[in-house]
């Protein structure tokens, strides 16, 4: 997996691999590997890039708390339970048992129902998940938040728009971590990040 090219100047950098925060985590590394394959070809919503950034920016919060090595490699697969095609079994077989069961500890349980009905009971899952469960869910929601803000206050073109229901889910969110993990770094972190969307002017947010 490449995820850096050359350097500009007179001297040239070798192309990095991975980044630099899963040098000493072999689990976290294949992980990567696996999740940049089933992620090919699908796009972060708010600027288009490829969307392996988006859980590479939530497993290096993680790494940045010290975390270990299997909840790091959790960020990196949160998604694919929800985004590929990805099961459960599969994730077990490759990662074992405990990185398997945190990705689907914050993955949306199944079952149809409205936008606010289908989160609930993701939170619902995640209040009933352990500590390191709600630290995965923690960091995602702060790169989401901030993904979100940026989008909206650069006025990018395909910046997703903030309605009403998912403010309430991330302040939601963010009520249920404040529960589960007291003023952990994170949970300051995301209420920074929704206060700072508080900012951005009314017509930033679809009612």
């Amino acid at each position: 997996m490449r995820l850096s090219g050359e350097h500009s100047g007179t001297q040239r950098a070798a192309a990095a691999s991975f980044p630099s925060f899963v040098e000493d985590m072999p689990l976290t590394r294949q992980a990567l590997e696996f999740a940049a394959a089933q992620h090919a070809g699908q796009r972060r919503e708010v600027d288009q890039a490829p969307f392996i950034l988006h859980p590479l920016e939530v497993a290096q919060l993680l790494r940045g708390r010290d975390y270990p090595d299997d909840v790091v490699a959790a960020a990196v697969l949160h998604d694919v339970i929800e985004d590929t095609p990805v099961q459960f079994d599969e994730l077990q077989a490759r990662f074992g048992g405990r990185v398997a069961e945190l990705v689907s500890a914050v993955s949306e349980p199944p079952g149809g129902g409205s936008y606010a009905e289908r989160k609930a009971r993701l939170r619902e899952a995640v209040g009933h998940a352990d500590a390191d469960a709600a630290a995965v869910f923690a960091a995602d929601k702060v790169v989401k938040a901030r993904e979100l803000r940026i989008g909206l206050a650069r006025n990018l073109p395909d910046a997703p728009t903030l309605d009403a229901d998912k403010l309430d889910h991330y302040w939601a969110c963010l009520a249920l971590l404040e529960h589960r993990l007291g003023t952990h770094p994170l949970v300051r972190q995301l209420r920074f990040e929704l206060e700072a969307l508080d900012l951005l002017p009314p017509a930033a947010i679809e009612s």
